[in-house]
C-alpha cells in the first residue's frame, strides 16, 4: 500500500503517508499538486470546477482526477450535492513523505520535494502584492518572515520538527464547525535547509 496513517506519534496532523514511489512521482505533477491543494483547501468539487483554476481543460482535469484516485489521494465525494455530477475531495487534509534508504524512493523524494518546492515558490511574493495591503494592523503585526540559522545536530533538527508540529496540530486538525469566529486562513511555509558539509 503506498499511503497510510501511521499511528507512531510522528504524524500529528493525521496526513497520509506517501512511501511508494510510484505515488510520489504520480504527485509530483504540478498540476495534480495543484488539484490536490485546490481540494485540501476548498473541498469537494468536479473536474470543471477544479480545471478553472489548475491550469487544464476539464478532461485533463479528470484524468489527473483518476491518476490521484489510483493512489488514495482523492476519492469521490458525496457531498456536492447534485447526483449528475462527480464531485472528488481530498482522502486528507494534508500528505507527508519521508526520504527513504532504497535509490529508487530517494529519486523519487527529490523529484517531489522539487516540484513542491516550485509549486511554493512564488506564494510570498503573491501575498506581499495581494493580501498583505488589504490585512488589518493587528494581523500585520503577526505576518511575516523568520529567517533563522542554528547549528544542530540531524537529531535535534528531529526534534525541533516534531515539537513545531504538536504546537500547530490541534488547529490544523481543528473541525471547520469548531472555529472560532474571526479565524482565517493562515499559511506557514516553513522550509527546512540544512547546509551540506563544508568541502
Amino acid at each position: 500500500m503506498s499511503l497510510g496513517i501511521p499511528d507512531d506519534g510522528g504524524n500529528p496532523y493525521g496526513d497520509l503517508e506517501l512511501t511508494d514511489p510510484t505515488a510520489m512521482r504520480a504527485l509530483s505533477h504540478p498540476v495534480r499538486l495543484a488539484i490536490l491543494s485546490r481540494l485540501q483547501r476548498y473541498g469537494a468539487a468536479t473536474a470543471t470546477e477544479l480545471s478553472e483554476h489548475v491550469g487544464a481543460s476539464p478532461s485533463v482535469t479528470s484524468w489527473h482526477l483518476r491518476h490521484l484516485a489510483r493512489f488514495g489521494l482523492v476519492r469521490d465525494s458525496a457531498g456536492g450535492g447534485d447526483a449528475r455530477k462527480r464531485y472528488w475531495e481530498a482522502s486528507a487534509g494534508g500528505f507527508r513523505f519521508r526520504f527513504p534508504d532504497d535509490e529508487e524512493g530517494q529519486a523519487a523524494s527529490r523529484v517531489l520535494h522539487r516540484s513542491i518546492f516550485e509549486q511554493s515558490d512564488d506564494l510570498p511574493r503573491r501575498w506581499l502584492v495581494e493580501d498583505e495591503p488589504r490585512l488589518e494592523a493587528e494581523w500585520r503585526r503577526e505576518a511575516g518572515l523568520s529567517n533563522t540559522t542554528v547549528q544542530l545536530t540531524e537529531g535535534e533538527l528531529a526534534a525541533v520538527n516534531a515539537a513545531i508540529e504538536q504546537v500547530l496540530a490541534p488547529y490544523v486538525t481543528r473541525k471547520a464547525a469548531d472555529q472560532p469566529a474571526g479565524a482565517r486562513h493562515v499559511r506557514f511555509l516553513r522550509y527546512v535547509l540544512p547546509e551540506a558539509e563544508s568541502r
